[in-house]
C-alpha cells in the first residue's frame, strides 16, 4: 500500500524540483542564433544629425558594445547612469541604437542625463534591429575585432551582470589578436 503513494510522491518532488530550477533562471537571458556569428550590419541616420550616418562597418577592428535603448523604456532609464560610468571611468565604446524612440524625446534625454555612446543610430521604424533579433529594450550586445557577436544581454546592465559576464569576456577579447 505505501509503494502506490511512493510513485504521485516522485512525480510531486521531480516536477518541484524542475519548477525550482526554472525559478532560479533569468527569463530575460534569451539564447541567440547570432552568437559567435557575424554581426548584421547597419548605416542608420546620426541621431544628432540626421544628415550624418551611423555604421556598423566604422566599427570594424574594434571590440565595441551596441546598447538598444529607449526614452520609453523604464529599463534603459535605469541603466542609463551605469553605462556612463563604464563610458567615462572604464573606457567602454558603446554605439547606441535608438529603438522606436522620439527623436527629441531622445536628444533631450541624452542631453540631460548624459551620453556614453560615441555614435547613435536612430531607428524609430526597427529598420535595423530586427537582423540583430531584438525583442526588447534595453539589449546589449559585444561584437569582437573580427565583426562577430560573442554577448547578448537583454535587459539593463548593472555592476554585478558587468563583473560576472562582461569584463572577463572585454578582457579576453582585448588579448586576441
Amino acid at each position: 500500500m505505501k509503494a502506490r503513494f511512493l510513485i504521485p510522491l516522485g512525480i510531486f518532488l521531480a516536477l518541484a524540483l524542475l519548477l525550482g530550477i526554472g525559478l532560479t533562471l533569468n527569463p530575460r537571458d534569451v539564447p541567440s542564433v547570432l552568437i559567435n556569428e557575424k554581426a548584421p550590419t547597419f548605416n542608420l541616420p546620426d541621431l544628432f544629425d540626421l544628415e550624418k550616418r551611423v555604421s556598423s562597418q566604422d566599427m570594424q577592428g574594434k571590440v565595441w558594445l551596441m546598447n538598444v535603448w529607449g526614452t520609453w523604456c523604464p529599463e534603459c532609464w535605469r541603466e542609463h547612469e551605469f553605462l556612463n560610468h563604464l563610458a567615462k571611468d572604464q573606457g567602454v565604446t558603446f554605439i547606441g541604437i535608438n529603438w522606436r524612440d522620439d527623436r527629441d524625446e531622445a536628444l533631450s534625454f541624452l542631453t540631460s542625463k548624459g551620453n556614453p555612446f560615441a555614435a547613435v543610430g536612430f531607428d524609430p521604424e526597427s529598420e535595423a534591429i530586427m537582423d540583430w533579433g531584438v525583442y526588447g529594450a534595453p539589449e546589449t550586445f559585444v561584437i569582437d575585432k573580427q565583426g562577430l557577436i560573442r554577448k547578448k544581454h537583454t535587459g539593463p546592465l548593472y555592476q554585478q551582470v558587468w563583473d560576472k559576464e562582461f569584463r572577463p569576456l572585454l578582457q579576453q577579447l582585448a588579448g586576441e589578436s
